[in-house]
């Protein structure tokens, strides 16, 4: 097997979203790619998000939030933006391949009590991973 393509998860505080975006392609395919995450404004790992993946089988307790910054002297094969805010504020990124969106809902934006924001986070987190699932076959289509 040849190079394992680089692929980056963005959106604006890589907390949320992106960290389980990362985890979850790491977990369904890892050994085809390497997975980064990054963020605009980043801040930390959600507590929920870390939850909601553990839920999930996937444990992102040791992913860190890192600033797009980080990356940009880097070469990715895909470049998928997670949030609306990121693919605005980052429309072009130097070092993509392709670059795709797709968007979701900030589960860190939800209101409530803290299992009403757990559900919000454990809707992304599934509707992330049909996400990747579904990229995941168009990759590899049918023989």
């Amino acid at each position: 097997m040849g190079k394992k393509q680089k692929v980056l998860f963005l959106c604006t505080g890589n907390s949320c979203r992106s960290q389980m975006a990362e985890g979850f392609l790491r977990d369904m395919a890892g050994g085809r790619f390497q997975v980064y995450s990054g963020g605009l404004k980043p801040s930390s790992v959600n507590p929920l998000a870390i939850k909601a993946m553990r839920d999930a089988g996937i444990d992102i307790s040791f992913h860190t939030s890192d600033s797009l910054d980080k990356y940009l002297d880097q070469t990715f094969h895909h470049l998928i933006t997670v949030c609306d805010h990121a693919k605005e504020s980052c429309p072009i990124f130097p070092g993509a391949g392709e670059s795709h969106h797709w968007g979701f809902d900030d589960p860190a934006e939800a209101e409530g009590s803290e299992p009403e924001r757990f559900t919000v986070f454990c809707r992304v987190r599934d509707e992330i991973q049909q996400s990747i699932q579904r990229w995941l076959k168009t990759l590899d289509p049918p023989q």
